[in-house]
């Protein structure tokens, strides 16, 4: 006989189902499934962009269709700002989103903030393409938000940021005033939503005291704070993705969950205090106001460095212990790890003149871009009732995307070293085997991850439109 006070079967834990619980009205589902798509589809379009690109640039492509004036740079601010800009806000979305339902009971106060977010969104994203595909406007190839300088992106740029401000402002008043649970995922994410409320601060205020055109030099100078701002914010998503993809896998929280709170606490102070002091003790705006701002990157290390080697650790400890776990949500967050440690080493190398720097934030951002993916995989799918049949195809979907990655950053490192220039098409000038290596490198490896993004976007998006697995 079973003990009466001891169930038959162990119980498991999990995170999604208290989330689940909280997500299951239909104006609930159908936020959650709109962030999730726009996120999908930047994706998608920012492929659409680099293919275009590509074809652009070979011999003879000037007489197959019209192409715009500047396409290649204008293309460029596109697949930038969709595959990196757009695709992350909208995660943050989405898990801000998941967090004022949670932190609401179920019923979050200022609900209506949340579809009028989405559409600001999606019309924003319209307006941020058309300038891309017409022969008007100049391309800007600033850090952080490339633009295209016209009033149509523009405008895109700002619908964008109000569905995102008001997406974090409706966490906010549910954090403050919770209806539900507020529990560590939930208050990081605020911390989040704060950290970027800080960073769209920071651009009005220098865009107010920049003044003047907003030529090239007017949006490096207007993005540089709050870019920097936006690292932190996209860190600490990264923090939390990597304990939702840890707890998936091991079935228990993979550390602490207050020290998950603890890491999005530390960062946005940070990242706050960083940039005040930076504009107490230079001038605002100057070369050493710039170099302050500049140096808060290091703010970043500890935290992703102390959550990465005790989610190491509980996974190596675990072993083949939890075999009832997420094996795909251990894949995503081991490549992860690997993949974001890989473009972490190579920053310790580059001086932002040549390749080198894009070969780190390739690295980066590519492991950033893997616990996302393991994100949709492990939590923001099940929440929406379409799980994803496991199987090899997901699994080499991972690999083959963190192999590309590893393969395209490296390769553009190398020839950063012989030489080459960022942010320019070609090679001209680079003979040196060295640098021939790397770009051949680049180009395997952006073929390889290209592959798995594809993958990624086609099964992700074939379970968004489809039905749900209870309809």
């Amino acid at each position: 006989m079973v003990d009466g006070l001891h169930p038959a079967q162990r119980q498991r834990w999990s995170l999604v189902a208290p989330y689940a619980d909280a997500l299951r009205s239909p104006a609930a589902q159908w936020e959650l499934r709109a962030w999730s798509l726009i996120a999908v589809g930047a994706l998608a379009i920012a492929g659409v962009f680099a293919l275009l690109l590509a074809l652009s640039r070979l011999p003879g492509a000037e007489t197959w269709f019209a192409w715009p004036v500047r396409f290649f740079e204008k293309g460029l601010v596109i697949h930038v700002v969709f595959s990196f800009v757009v695709w992350f806000l909208c995660v943050m979305a989405a898990l801000a989103t998941a967090a004022a339902y949670r932190a609401g009971g179920g019923a979050p106060r200022a609900r209506r903030l949340g579809p009028v977010a989405v559409w600001l969104s999606i019309f924003g994203c319209l307006l941020l393409a058309v300038p891309s595909l017409l022969d008007r406007g100049e391309p800007s190839l600033n850090n952080y938000v490339p633009v295209i300088i016209d009033p149509l992106f523009h405008a895109g740029l700002g619908l964008l940021t109000l569905g995102m401000v008001l997406v974090a402002i409706r966490l906010l008043i549910n954090l403050a005033l919770p209806r539900g649970i507020v529990e560590p995922v939930v208050l990081a994410t605020s911390a989040a939503a704060l950290l970027f409320g800080a960073a769209v601060v920071s651009v009005i205020f220098d865009a107010l005291a920049v003044g003047g055109p907003a030529d090239a030099v007017f949006h490096e100078t207007v993005f540089w704070s709050g870019g920097h701002l936006l690292q932190f914010v996209n860190v600490t998503m990264l923090l939390i993705t990597w304990y939702v993809l840890g707890s998936a896998r091991l079935g228990t929280p993979m550390m602490k969950p207050n020290w998950l709170a603890a890491a999005a606490v530390y960062l946005l102070l940070a990242g706050l205090i960083g940039v005040g002091a930076a504009g107490m003790v230079a001038e605002p705006l100057s070369v050493d106001h710039r170099q302050w701002i500049t140096n808060l990157q290091y703010l970043l290390a500890p935290p992703t460095l102390v959550v990465a080697l005790i989610g190491a650790r509980a996974l190596l400890s675990a072993g083949t212990t939890a075999p009832d776990g997420d094996q795909l949500a251990g894949l995503a967050l081991w490549t992860s790890f690997a993949v974001f440690a890989v473009g972490g080493l190579l920053g310790l190398f580059v001086d932002g003149g040549d390749a080198r720097t894009p070969g780190h934030y390739h690295g980066v951002i590519g492991g950033v871009n893997l616990a996302f993916m393991g994100l949709f995989i492990a939590f923001i799918l099940p929440l929406l009732d379409r799980p994803l049949k496991r199987g090899r195809a997901l699994s080499a979907m991972l690999w083959m995307y963190a192999v590309g990655q590893v393969l395209h950053g490296g390769g553009l490192f190398l020839a950063g070293g012989y030489g080459a220039p960022r942010k320019t098409a070609g090679a001209e000038g680079l003979e040196a085997l060295g640098a021939q290596i790397g770009l051949y490198g680049m180009g395997v490896g952006a073929i390889i991850a290209v592959i798995g993004g594809i993958m990624f976007i086609v099964v992700v998006g074939r379970a968004l439109l489809g039905p749900a697995r209870d309809t």
